[in-house]
Formats: C-alpha cells, sequence, structure tokens
C-alpha cells in the first residue's frame, strides 16, 4: 500500500495558471464527474508544466505544501485518499 498520496489539482473555475507546492502531482482537469483521464505531470527541473489535455499551465511554488495550491480550491482530494 502506498504510504503517501500524489497530490490531485483542478481547473474548474478555468484560471489562467495555477501556482502548486509540487512538482509531481496529477491532473484532473475538471471536478468529477467532468475530469478527463487523470494525467501524472512531472516538472523535473523546470518550474512549469503545462497539461496535455486542459492545457492548465502549473508552476512551481516553493512557498506552497505539496497539497496546497494557489487559488486554493484547485487542490482535490480522491475519495480513496
Amino acid at each position: 500500500m502506498a504510504d503517501k498520496v500524489v497530490p490531485h489539482f483542478h481547473n474548474s473555475n478555468g484560471v489562467e495558471a495555477i501556482k502548486i507546492g509540487a512538482k509531481e502531482f496529477m491532473c484532473i482537469g475538471a471536478k468529477p464527474p467532468l475530469d478527463h483521464p487523470h494525467v501524472f505531470l512531472d516538472m523535473g527541473a523546470d518550474d512549469n508544466a503545462v497539461c496535455p489535455y486542459c492545457s492548465t499551465l502549473y508552476h512551481y511554488d516553493a512557498s506552497l505544501g505539496s497539497h496546497e495550491s494557489n487559488p486554493a480550491d484547485c487542490v482535490w482530494t480522491p475519495d480513496a485518499a
């Protein structure tokens, strides 16, 4: 069993960019049931990533915790977590 959950983020509000405190994360597009396939993204050495499904721009912000975002309501917690 996994000992930690990969952070999940969504862009239901359609904002231009989302700041997040994780470099490895899942984009779900919008909140279920309007979500797209959950995509694992890894920024690597970069500070930005674009979701290939919904084109949401994610920007790494070291001042945020790994499960935090700005806007704050872009974090999604799966029921199974």
